[in-house]
């Protein structure tokens, strides 16, 4: 197929493989919540994807935890910046959030997300995760209902002038 305009991206989305790799590796998000008075909100948040869901953390004091309790259903916006996959290739989650506070998945998710920003540094790992556990923190569980995705790879092939 060549492309003649880039009115309709449909037809290149990301490949599954893609997909989980691109959520894999990139360990920041954009987290799109609706507070009160509908006008969306983002924030710029690390996060790990494990087992099907994103996970992230923030105080309780937040106004996206009042929001998410109100109203459990987010968005997650992640590029491919700075990962193996190169620019371009995006993906926004839409999901439901749950809020999780128990000690259980603190223990493995506060390394996880520590070691996930910082690498594989024990000492500063430990000392963040530290500094994670405070008394409001709660875990956010985010699973996808539905993914919207782009892959520019795939348009740039179908484009003839791309490759002059």
């Amino acid at each position: 197929m060549s492309a003649s305009n880039y009115e309709n991206v449909d037809a290149y989305p990301l490949d599954p493989e893609i997909r989980e790799q691109l959520l894999t590796e990139q360990n920041e998000c954009t987290f799109i919540w609706g507070p009160k008075d509908h006008w969306a909100v983002g924030v710029t948040m690390s996060y790990i994807w494990r087992d099907g869901s994103f996970w992230l953390t923030a105080t309780s004091q937040r106004k996206r935890i009042a929001a998410i309790r109100r109203d459990p259903r987010v968005s997650i916006a992640v590029t491919s910046v700075g990962t193996s996959l190169g620019p371009a290739r995006t993906l926004t989650a839409k999901g439901r959030v749950t809020i999780h506070d128990d000690d259980k998945t603190k223990a493995w998710a506060y390394p996880a997300i520590a070691t996930a920003i910082l690498g594989d540094n024990s000492a500063l790992v430990e000392k963040f995760v530290k500094m994670l556990d405070s008394e409001r923190r709660l875990i956010l569980e985010v699973v996808p209902e539905r993914y919207i995705t782009y892959d520019s790879q795939k348009m740039m092939r179908d484009t003839d002038w791309a490759s002059l």
